[in-house]
């Protein structure tokens, strides 16, 4: 009997530690790809930025000035907030929160700062993402 108890607790122990591998593995995807954004938005580079996003009409962006759909309009938005490298600053992301939802949804809280010649903005975001085709992309972003 002790070792069928020793076997089982082996194995929901190797369960529960290779569930959590799968998740911290996860997480740093996600955060690999924000890495990548502030890298590329560091670079003056609007559209390798926008790679982080999912690329469809229904991608939902929601700002000061209320909700926008689509890939190509939020890209057009920042292209059009954001003229020049100069206007870009460097921007920097804090991570509050990286929530798996299950293993194709995440949620994460975080703060963005911008930091440019003139002044310095900062916030706080809420990004939904979805594991589409193997890659971690942003469907929903918050941000205020």
């Amino acid at each position: 009997m002790n070792n069928i108890a020793t076997l089982l607790f082996l194995f929901l122990f190797s369960i529960t530690a290779f569930s959590q591998e799968i998740k911290h593995s996860e997480t740093a995807l996600i955060k690999d790809v924000m890495e990548m954004q502030e890298l590329s938005w560091n670079k003056g580079d609007i559209e390798s930025f926008m790679s982080g996003y999912w690329k469809s009409d229904s991608l939902l962006f929601i700002g000061s000035k209320g909700p926008t759909y689509g890939w190509h309009k939020t890209l057009s938005n920042y292209q059009n907030s954001y003229p020049n490298k100069e206007k870009m600053g460097q921007l920097s992301f804090g991570y509050l929160k990286i929530e798996l939802i299950d293993k194709s949804n995440a949620y994460v809280i975080g703060t963005w700062e911008l930091n440019r010649k003139e002044d310095t903005l900062q916030g706080h975001f809420s990004l939904i993402w979805k594991k589409i085709e193997g890659s971690w992309k942003i469907i929903a972003d918050h941000s205020s």
